[in-house]
């Protein structure tokens, strides 16, 4: 009998790890498809089959999975990367296996079109428009009122996402936008919003459930690099509720609700207001504090349903979990970083995670990528939580040198 496979197309830092062991306690053979069969660090120690093959080319993945067919049994195929996401879709319908839309899953990716559609339905939103070149820009905040957040239609992470508050600012960052410093991934258009403010929240859904709903802070504007996250939020059931059904209008809106789905929301004085619709699970340590709050593993759930068996999201436990990145707080050469021992040895804590080495240069970009590490920790209290992730931070240390 051929073995049983899983097919990641391309991974991503902190979800991919999880897949790859997902995968491997359910019995199945992860193999990755990647333009770059050395871009992911977990290959190497997870000992993972990896293929290099150009994934932006479906044909080339198609031949490929045919190829593999013909050793193992496929039982799924998906990809940890959202930029991956539909095209894992469009393998499934070719190979008649279980997968999302992948036309709702790119319509979802354009962030206009999912502002389209998003209000099309009724959702609430922030004001938004699109423009092209600088002048559209600028003639957009001023319709809208500033501040107001530029962001690439098409991205991911915040990479590019940045918070203006003067017409100087919102020129100088299309500048940095359309003048060859951020790398687009299609035409280069500029979504301008209204600036919501009020606290961060995240609903994690699988299909049409909503798991539960985390909390964040960021790092001071104008970026919004992720500093805390804590999962169950602090809500009250009337503002657990509306957040649930603004959820399920954006499935509804955008054709989604097959696997996983993170949503993004202000709350404003006008109450939950979505920021962004993310059509896959969420990365980062959402996982992993999900796990540890309610003891549902959300990337094994999405395998057994990529693999056509029945998931299971019943709650094992109830506990608070949260997790700091580690984000530095000048540019240059990391001369030392540690402490992850102690910070580990700390009751309570879950994970300590290094992302670096020492003499590895430091050029913060403004987004996810900004982070050097996380700690996370979990305990039955709020209060608890917090003072254990504290202690463990404080544990860490770092130093970093200027360039030459």
């Amino acid at each position: 009998m051929a073995r049983r496979a899983l097919i990641l197309v391309e991974g991503t830092r902190a979800n991919g790890p999880l897949y790859v062991k997902a995968a491997r306690r359910l019995g199945l053979h992860p193999i990755t498809l990647s333009a770059d069969a050395t871009r992911f660090d977990y290959h190497a120690p997870e000992r993972v089959e990896a293929i290099r093959v150009d994934t932006d080319n479906l044909d080339a993945l198609i031949h490929e999975c045919a190829r593999l067919r013909a050793t193992y049994d496929i039982a799924g195929i998906t990809s940890p990367w959202e930029p991956s996401y539909a095209t894992a879709g469009k393998l499934c319908r070719h190979f008649d296996l279980p997968g999302p839309n992948p036309a709702s899953i790119e319509q979802c990716c354009d962030k206009f079109t999912q502002r389209q559609l998003l209000a099309a339905a009724g959702v609430p939103i922030p004001a938004y428009r699109v423009a092209a070149h600088a002048r559209e820009v600028e003639s957009a905040a001023t319709e809208i009122g500033l501040p107001v957040i530029l962001k690439p239609a098409v991205g991911r992470g915040s990479s590019g996402v940045r918070l203006c508050r003067s017409i100087d600012e919102v020129a100088e960052h299309t500048t940095h936008l359309l003048g060859g410093k951020h790398i687009w991934q299609c035409s280069p258009n500029i979504l301008v919003e209204e600036f919501a403010q009020g606290p961060f929240y995240c609903a994690d859904i699988m299909g049409n459930d909503v798991v539960g709903i985390g909390a964040s802070d960021f790092g001071p504007p104008p970026h919004f690099v992720f500093r805390e996250s804590i999962f169950p939020a602090s809500l009250t059931d009337d503002e657990h509720e509306r957040i649930a059904d603004v959820s399920l209008s954006c499935l509804r809106a955008l054709g989604l609700g097959w696997g996983p789905t993170c949503i993004e929301f202000r709350w404003t004085k006008r109450g939950p207001i979505v920021i962004e619709v993310n059509p896959r699970l969420a990365g980062g340590t959402t996982p992993r504090r999900i796990q540890l709050a309610y003891g549902v593993d959300l990337i094994t759930e999405h395998i057994k349903l990529i693999i056509g068996e029945e998931w299971d999201l019943r709650r094992r436990h109830s506990q608070i979990a949260a997790a700091r990145c580690l984000v530095p707080d000048r540019d240059g050469i990391l001369d030392r970083i540690g402490g992850e021992a102690r910070a580990a040895a700390v009751p309570g804590v879950a994970e300590v995670k290094f992302y670096v080495e020492p003499n590895t240069p430091i050029i913060r970009q403004g987004d996810y990528r900004d982070s050097i590490g996380h700690v996370i920790a979990a305990s039955p209290s709020r209060a608890e939580t917090q003072a254990i992730l504290e202690r463990a931070v404080n544990s860490i240390s770092w130093s970093i040198k200027p360039f030459r």
